[in-house]
């Protein structure tokens, strides 16, 4: 499940980048939801849309182990519970991709929608004290965005792969995605951040606003091209992954204590 959850992460981070670098071609929005949307509408479309959502199932089953069992052993001291806490983070946001792609395989309805980072701000900022918990949001999207991309160039995902190159182009591929990812995770912070200083939920961007925003920047449609060239390299880092990472599944004695409920 954890293997196909990271082919399934791969294919869909390769949609987002061609999509990214041909936007001007093909149209559509670079992100996750819209890549799904555009494959929708391919010959067996809605085959392909949704063999990627059980795969993305995979990957949140996988997270899950990752985040409550601790299958790769981080621990119980802070760090371990922070780096614990933000993989059950990124299980619950594959929950919502994959529900969308599986629901749209079944009923091929259109993807005309706001972004999922648009739909939480909206939901965030109704809550009491919604504005400062977007901020906060937003810091953590920043947070995990520097986190990926130094997991990258102190090359510590290599603790749990085994390259058959280790020292050449499967090496280079994954640093450059997790970086280029992590920029990426890091802009969407920032505008999520925004939205909160706003009090407006709209101002809340996707991957697509992100890269666009970047585009803006001096020399930025080099830096939106390197970008988007890093997002295809992300895919190919979780085709790796799906290859060459190591996977513990969790113990039975590990699963009880996840999913224990404390007594009176």
């Amino acid at each position: 499940m954890a293997k196909a959850g990271y082919a399934a992460r791969g294919v869909v981070f390769l949609l987002v980048a061609a999509m990214a670098l041909f936007s001007g071609l093909a149209g559509g929005r670079p992100d996750t939801k819209s890549a799904l949307s555009t494959l929708l509408d391919q010959p067996l479309g809605r085959v392909w849309v949704g063999t990627i959502g059980l795969g993305l199932l995979g990957f949140v089953a996988w997270r899950l182990a990752q985040s409550l069992a601790d299958s790769d052993g981080h621990g119980s001291g802070s760090k371990a519970l922070a780096i614990r806490a933000a993989l059950l983070g990124s299980a619950l946001a594959y929950i919502g991709l994959a529900s969308f792609a599986i629901s749209h395989a079944l009923s091929a309805g259109g993807g005309g929608q706001s972004s999922g980072e648009q739909s939480l701000a909206r939901w965030i900022m109704s809550q009491p004290y919604g504005a400062y918990l977007a901020m906060v949001v937003g810091l953590g999207f920043i947070i995990g965005g520097v986190i990926t991309s130094m997991k990258g160039l102190t090359r510590k995902f290599e603790k749990y792969l085994r390259l058959p190159d280790a020292k050449g182009f499967m090496r280079v591929v994954c640093i450059y995605g997790l970086v280029a990812r992590g920029i990426v995770f890091a802009l969407t912070g920032l505008l999520f951040a925004y939205a909160g200083i706003t009090v407006d939920p709209d101002q809340a961007g996707s991957m697509s606003d992100a890269l666009t925003w970047l585009r803006q920047l001096p020399f930025g449609a080099l830096l939106y091209i390197l970008v988007s060239l890093g997002l295809a390299a992300f895919g190919l880092y979780n085709l790796v992954e799906a290859r060459y990472r190591v996977v513990h599944g969790p113990s039975l004695n590990d699963v009880k204590k996840a999913v224990m409920i404390p007594r009176s």
